[in-house]
C-alpha cells in the first residue's frame, strides 16, 4: 500500500509532502510474471510531476528526499507559497484523492497531519 501524508500548518498552509511505499495494485498474469503497476505509477506521476512544476515553473525551493526502491519520498515546502502553487497542490491532492476513491484504501491511503 502507498500512504501520501499531506502536511499543513494551523493556518491550513501546505508545509510538506510524504509517500511511502508500493501501492501493491499490479495483478499476476497466467504465466506468474506481474504486470505493472498502473496505480502506482500514477501516483509517482502525479507527485512527481507536481514536484517538478514547483520547482521549474512556480520557482519554488523544494527540499526533496527520496528513495525509489522503497517508495519514499519527502518534500518540505518553504513558507509563504505563490498561490500558483497552492493550486498545483490541490490539483495534485485531488488527483490522488480520485485514485484513492477509484483504487480503494487498500491500495492507497491519503493523510493530512497538522506540522
Amino acid at each position: 500500500m502507498t500512504t501520501v501524508v499531506i502536511l499543513k500548518d494551523k493556518e491550513q498552509q501546505y508545509r510538506g509532502i510524504i509517500c511511502m511505499g508500493h501501492a501493491g495494485f499490479a495483478k499476476k498474469t497466467f504465466f506468474g510474471k506481474a504486470e505493472p503497476d498502473i496505480l502506482c505509477a500514477a501516483i509517482s506521476v502525479l507527485l512527481q510531476t507536481t514536484l517538478n512544476a514547483l520547482e521549474e515553473l512556480a520557482g519554488e525551493e523544494l527540499a526533496i528526499t527520496e528513495n525509489e526502491e522503497s517508495g519514499f519520498l519527502k518534500c518540505d515546502l518553504n513558507n509563504g507559497l505563490q498561490d500558483k502553487s497552492v493550486f498545483l497542490l490541490d490539483a495534485m491532492v485531488y488527483g490522488l484523492e480520485q485514485l484513492r476513491e477509484t483504487y480503494g484504501e487498500t491500495y492507497l491511503q491519503v493523510n493530512y497531519e497538522e506540522v
